[in-house]
């Protein structure tokens, strides 16, 4: 099946540009699902990107400013006994 089970719902209210407004309904129209379905299932599947793209933005803003910093993946192997 391609739906997705959905569990407590908090109500969110958003502006969207209107034709991306329009894509939606042509899509909700064109599938027979809910616009706050499609919403739904692009929010949970994009997340893990936005996630991973806005984590991995502020931990090169932290190296940046020296509050974190890196390690080559020499060092990295050499530590875990992988030069062997």
């Amino acid at each position: 099946s391609c739906f997705l089970h959905w569990g407590i719902a908090m109500a969110t209210s958003i502006e969207l540009d209107p034709a991306i407004d329009a894509r939606l309904d042509q899509l909700a129209q064109a599938t027979g699902r809910s616009k706050e379905l499609i919403l739904q299932e692009l929010i949970a599947h994009g997340m893990d990107d936005l996630e991973d793209v806005y984590l991995a933005c502020a931990e090169v803003e932290r190296i940046q400013s020296g509050e974190s910093s890196t390690r080559s993946l020499a060092a990295v192997s050499a530590d875990l006994g992988l030069d062997d």
